[in-house]
């Protein structure tokens, strides 16, 4: 595939957003960048590209084809098309691109969180787009990265691995065929049902956050976040919640890597416990807590990840109650009511389906089941 013959659009210009940009752009490819606030992207657009610093990427300013808050313009002749924005966000631009989607399009979630491809799917058929598109969600973000300003990035690592899978599954090398020139980094992670339910976020972020609600409140998060904050009850707590999450996969016949196998495979962190794991991995080391509540890994993590994981749990007969407990301590200290705003398994397309019906659907795409 010729590079330079693939227009790409990226959608969302945060820390992620502007990093893609930036990054493919410096490889040779048109880009196109699509924010729907315009102020945004003022300075990238006056620029013309965004400047890229980083470690295992070039370096430079990385020229884009068209900035726009037009979604539109932004998805008229792409051929891949990375949405990458937080996936409270996702049901919402699915619905905006649903009119003007074209057949043979390549729509790929950075992440996709727990349940991406499935809501995107459901909200676009839902909006009455008939356009044949393949969806895609990656486990996690391949970079590590940041935002140094307006129109600045800074890459600190890219994953050597992210698993990624189609909607459906038999097209999740097309995918990765596609990406292969640019991305050879992306592997393939199975169905959405696995890089849904390996998403391990789910686990750290939300629980972690709530049982130092305290400490963040007093000290506005100036503590070592993973270091300080993970006491060995702490960590009782994460194993009870990912103990959950690998059950509620065992229910759907996925084997799903533990957070403890997570951490040795990322990381090479060992322990005999997850919490000897956790203070064993030297990233965690100066990583500081939110400075407030109102962080992401609440108003995102909980009803992103955390509902649809018990959802499914519910639906197909494991106990979630350890899940259940944090969700609803989320709800309390935000007065919100996340299961409600949260990806239920009817925003996700897939009430009433049994097992079988599931697997077929995230494999085979069978019309009709969603």
């Amino acid at each position: 595939m010729d590079v330079h013959n693939t227009n790409i659009t990226v959608v969302g210009a945060g820390n992620g957003g502007k990093s893609m940009a930036a990054h493919l752009a410096l490889l040779g490819c048109p880009v196109t960048l699509y924010n729907r606030t315009p102020e945004n992207v003022a300075m990238i657009r006056r620029r013309g590209g965004i400047e890229l610093e980083g470690i295992g990427c070039p370096e430079g300013l990385g020229m884009l084809r068209l900035v726009t808050s037009d979604i539109r313009e932004a998805v008229r002749d792409a051929s891949t098309i990375h949405i990458v924005l937080p996936s409270t966000a996702h049901a919402g631009i699915a619905r905006a691109m649903a009119p003007h989607l074209a057949d043979g399009q390549i729509v790929i979630l950075h992440p996709g969180r727990t349940g991406g491809c499935l809501e995107f799917h459901y909200e676009l058929r839902r909006n009455g787009c008939t356009a044949r598109v393949i969806l895609a969600e990656a486990e996690t973000l391949l970079y590590a990265c940041r935002s140094d300003g307006p129109a600045q990035a800074r890459i600190f690592r890219i994953k050597e691995a992210v698993p990624l899978a189609a909607l459906p599954a038999t097209e999740t090398s097309t995918v990765l065929g596609a990406l292969a020139p640019t991305m050879p980094q992306f592997v393939d992670g199975e169905t959405v049902l696995h890089t849904s339910l390996n998403n391990m976020g789910a686990i750290f972020h939300p629980a972690l956050t709530l049982l130092n609600a305290g400490r963040i409140e007093s000290t506005h998060g100036e503590f070592q976040f993973y270091i300080d904050g993970v006491t060995p009850s702490v960590a009782r707590v994460l194993d009870a919640l990912d103990r959950e999450r690998i059950t509620v996969a065992a229910a759907l016949g996925i084997r799903a890597r533990s957070a403890r196998e997570w951490l040795k495979m990322a990381y090479n962190a060992e322990g005999d416990s997850l919490f000897e794991a956790i203070q064993n991995q030297p990233g965690y080391r100066g990583i500081r807590a939110p400075a407030t509540l109102n962080h992401r890994y609440i108003h995102e993590d909980v009803p992103m990840s955390l509902v649809p994981i018990a959802e499914l749990g519910e639906a197909y007969g494991v106990a979630v109650h350890q899940i259940r407990s944090i969700i609803q301590i989320a709800c309390t200290v935000h007065q919100t009511d996340y299961t409600r705003r949260g990806r239920t398994l009817d925003r996700l397309g897939i009430q009433g389906l049994s097992i079988p019906e599931l697997h077929r659907f995230v494999k085979e795409g069978i019309e009709g089941l969603a």
